[in-house]
Order: structure tokens, then sequence, then C-alpha cells
């Protein structure tokens, strides 16, 4: 099975995820944002796949740092614009997998989805 885990290396969400993969005996590449960025295009079939609301991770401090003008009247559009360049506000973990996308990390979904 071939997974991609997009994140952070020092989130502690994308720790437990990579904790619980090891765990399961998965192996995965890992894409970290912040040496590689985040792809717009990406971004948007993702946001296509899950919704752009559930990609967009709005509870953190960079994306309630951002300016008023950048956080009213968002859509998909507007969203991965921000996303693109802000790659702290994209939800983590996010995982490609063969059957899908997950979004987070819940180990029950994860389980069903990669057990």
């Amino acid at each position: 099975m071939s997974l991609i885990l997009y994140g952070i290396p020092n989130c502690d969400t994308v720790k437990k995820a990579r904790t619980w993969l090891d765990n399961q005996g998965l192996a995965y590449a890992f894409h970290d944002y912040k040496k590689a960025g985040a792809n717009a295009a990406r971004l948007a079939d993702w946001c296509a796949a899950a919704g752009w609301e559930k990609v967009l991770n709005r509870a953190g401090t960079t994306f309630k740092k951002l300016p008023d003008a950048d956080k009213t009247d968002l859509d998909q559009a507007k969203a991965v614009v921000i996303m693109a360049a802000n790659p702290s506000c994209i939800k983590r973990p996010i995982v490609e997998h063969p059957g899908g996308l997950l979004v987070g990390f819940k180990e029950a979904e994860w389980a069903a989805a990669l057990g």
C-alpha cells in the first residue's frame, strides 16, 4: 500500500499519526509542508474530495492571525490560496492512500481505512 503523509514534523497530531502508522507496520512517505511547501492543485483536489471546510484548519494560530479580509467570504478558491501561502492553515495530518484521503487523525477512522 502506498501512503503519503502530509504535515509538519513538530505537530503533536502528526507525531501521533506517525507513531500509529509505525506501530501498524505501514510504510509511508512524509511530505513536510515547511520544507516542501503545499501544492495548490493538490490542495484543490483534497478540497474537492473532502470539502474545503474540513481541509482548512481555522483553529490554529496561523489562521487566526490572518487579516480579517482573508478570513471573510471564504470559499474553496480563497481557502486554497490561503493554504498554499500558509501551509500551517492545512488540517494535519492528511494521508493519501489507495482508497482515498484521510484528513486529521482519528485512530478508528484510520484503522478502518488502512487496517
